[in-house]
């Protein structure tokens, strides 16, 4: 059954009894001065979030998605206590964070992907150090959490190096070791398979599983990659100006959307549109094909079946994109 925004069931909806995130009815509404004369400005509000509800049980990994400017960052940043929410009631672990950041902040890890938390000009292992001895770890407890953490993410030999030379995919991998030293409990990662290749982004997708299901640690996870949500998530939440706009699994959100997939199909010669329900072929340049399917059905029989009666030479799944899967929802709530 899908699961919209104020409807249904669960730790989806609105605030809950027990809940390990919990936010029920939060707004942020920020000033905002424009200059209409030489010694005259004009304040308009901008409400950046809109009476926000839902809840996150402990050891939930959650997909929270929307296009840039939703309000996705400003919720997370009102969950660490960055920002103080303008209206509403907000916990984390029964913990207020706009009033208490800082014992907050032994309890929580946070990952911004344009943003990092390591020292630029300090070797890796440096950052490490240090915040050590910022969180208090117990040195044995230290060790054996960088150690296993260095394993996973493969930076044996990146600790030496100082961040600023460190490539886009190798910091962000960094960041993470880094946002995980003291054991939190929840973890909010923003875009962090972003500048990743496919095997990077294979061993970060595998180590938060792995985090997930043996250390039961709660992730709220934003991202652009819908193969991250796919991969990692079993709920996924969609924010858009501010609003809660959908709260079930992935393939209610596809079939909320209406969107759909695109096979891209390289054979070993030209060839009439290829036929295979329930795709259809949208584009042909030569022998490679275009075909979209519905997201919310698996591309493996399609696959199947196209290997089984065509010359294939290659082809690949596109996802759609989530801008176009939100469009998509507006327009079929404005013409119902």
């Amino acid at each position: 059954m899908r699961r919209v925004a104020g409807v249904g069931t669960g730790s989806g909806t609105g605030a809950g009894a027990g809940a390990f995130i919990e936010l029920d009815g939060v707004e942020k509404v920020f000033d905002v001065y424009r200059r209409t004369g030489f010694l005259k400005r004009e304040r308009r509000q901008v409400r950046a979030v809109d009476s926000l509800s839902f809840t996150v049980e402990r050891g939930e990994m959650v997909g929270y998605i929307g296009p840039n400017g939703a309000g996705k960052s400003t919720t997370i940043k009102m969950l660490t206590g960055i920002l103080t929410p303008s209206g509403g009631r907000l916990r984390v672990a029964g913990i207020d964070p706009s009033r208490e950041r800082v014992r907050l902040a032994h309890r929580i890890g946070v990952v911004f992907g344009q943003r990092t938390t390591l020292w630029w000009d300090l070797p890796l292992i440096d950052s490490y150090r240090l915040m050590h001895r910022m969180y208090r770890i117990p040195d044995a407890r230290y060790r054996a959490r960088l150690d296993r953490l260095v394993e996973l993410l493969d930076l044996a030999d990146l600790l030496e190096v100082p961040v600023r030379q460190l490539s886009l995919g190798q910091r962000m991998r960094g960041d993470i070791a880094a946002a995980l030293l003291h054991d939190p409990e929840v973890l909010y990662l923003d875009e962090p398979t972003i500048g990743l290749d496919v095997i990077s982004k294979a061993k970060v997708r595998e180590f938060l599983r792995e985090l997930n299901t043996e250390r039961g640690t709660t992730v709220l996870l934003t991202t652009h990659d819908l193969t991250d949500i796919e991969q990692l998530c079993s709920r996924v939440m969609v924010i858009d100006h501010g609003r809660l706009m959908y709260d079930g699994p992935l393939v209610g959100l596809h079939e909320a959307g209406e969107s759909e997939r695109t096979l891209v199909v390289d054979l070993e010669r030209e060839l009439p549109p290829i036929e295979a329900a329930p795709a259809r072929v949208v584009r042909v340049e030569g022998p490679r094909q275009w075909l979209s399917f519905p997201a919310s059905q698996s591309a493996a029989p399609l696959v199947a079946e196209i290997a089984a009666r065509y010359p294939l030479v290659d082809l690949s799944v596109r996802e759609p994109d989530i801008e176009a899967v939100i469009a998509k929802m507006y327009a079929g709530r404005a013409s119902a």
